[in-house]
């Protein structure tokens, strides 16, 4: 997999390829979709590279930050599921208001004909690009027509529910980590370095490990759940109580955090540790509780129907 962080990193000997364009934030069952189809165009016409265009920030940050969705996958884990997907190179494009202002034929020109010699381009059939979101599928077909490659429009309407990265936010914002997952076609998951917490876990008998979320990552909403903690130096996989929040039973709590506290385990040594948690299911909202032994027996009840869902 290559990745490009700009049209300078983009070698000059590049041959035709295959090219599909989006926030891929996420890579769900949609964009797969997209992606196959991709792929299949790429062998139809003979062609090696499947490119994937995307943006960093997502294009809301710059145009109208106040409206900017949290993300769902770094640039690096999107590459990753990127190359999962079919993908054999990304081209991530620095958005600004420069390329905001871009027409859809000076995009199509830059970005898909001059540094990508585009001899497809596949896209969702309500892809829409270039300043004031102007340009549409139609727009990429009429340009191939002189350009020298083909469209491809990929019906996103065939079932019942349309997969987006927004109807993934909005499983997430509600708790849904099952209906994510279904959208994702796998569990959402938080990757990050295991932080010292304020031990408070560890004195009530369930040591987390735990995790910050920072500001502009989406993640479930808060509450407890089932999943699962991976550390990703030794690839053990363990079942876990997982609890999003600030903790509010506590006064003077701190940024919102993923705290996994690993099933009858309080032997592992995880700080500094990179980890990825997933999500599998939801157990409650957090509480804020009167005192400490009505938390600890609602924790003793919390891991018990994690054991039961993960079993």
């Amino acid at each position: 997999m290559q990745i490009w962080r700009g049209v300078d990193d983009v070698p000059a000997d590049l041959g035709r390829t295959v090219v599909s364009i989006g926030n891929f934030d996420g890579v769900h069952l949609g964009h797969a979709h997209v992606l196959r189809e991709a792929r299949a165009t790429a062998a139809r016409l003979g062609i090696a590279t499947v490119v994937a265009v995307t943006f960093d920030p997502h294009p809301m940050a710059v145009l109208r930050p106040e409206h900017a969705p949290p993300t769902l996958s770094s640039i690096e884990t999107r590459a990753r599921l990127l190359e999962s997907a079919g993908v054999d190179a990304i081209l991530v494009l620095a958005f600004d208001r420069q390329i905001a202002s871009w027409s859809p034929a000076e995009f199509i020109d830059r970005i898909l004909v001059e540094t990508l010699h585009a001899g497809a381009v596949v896209v969702g059939s309500n892809f829409r690009f270039g300043a004031k979101a102007a340009g549409e599928v139609a727009t990429l077909v009429e340009a191939g027509a002189t350009r020298d490659f083909d469209t491809v429009g990929v019906p996103l309407d065939g079932g019942p529910q349309v997969w987006s990265s927004t109807y993934v936010r909005q499983c997430l914002a509600t708790g849904d980590v099952a209906g994510a997952a279904e959208a994702l076609g796998r569990a959402f998951t938080v990757r990050g370095t295991v932080v010292e917490g304020d031990k408070r876990g560890r004195e009530l008998g369930f040591p987390t490990a735990n995790v910050p979320i920072p500001p502009v990552d989406a993640a479930p909403v808060d509450g407890v759940y089932a999943g699962w903690l991976t550390r990703l130096d030794t690839g053990e996989r363990y079942p876990a109580a997982i609890s999003v929040g600030t903790n509010p039973t506590f006064d003077g709590e701190r940024e919102r955090r993923v705290e996994s506290y690993v099933l009858d385990r309080d032997d592992l040594e995880l700080y500094g540790v990179e980890v990825v948690v997933e999500f599998v299911d939801r157990l409650r909202g957090q509480v804020k509780f009167e005192g400490v032994p009505a938390l600890i027996e609602t924790m003793h009840d919390d891991v018990r129907r994690a054991r039961e869902i993960l079993a």
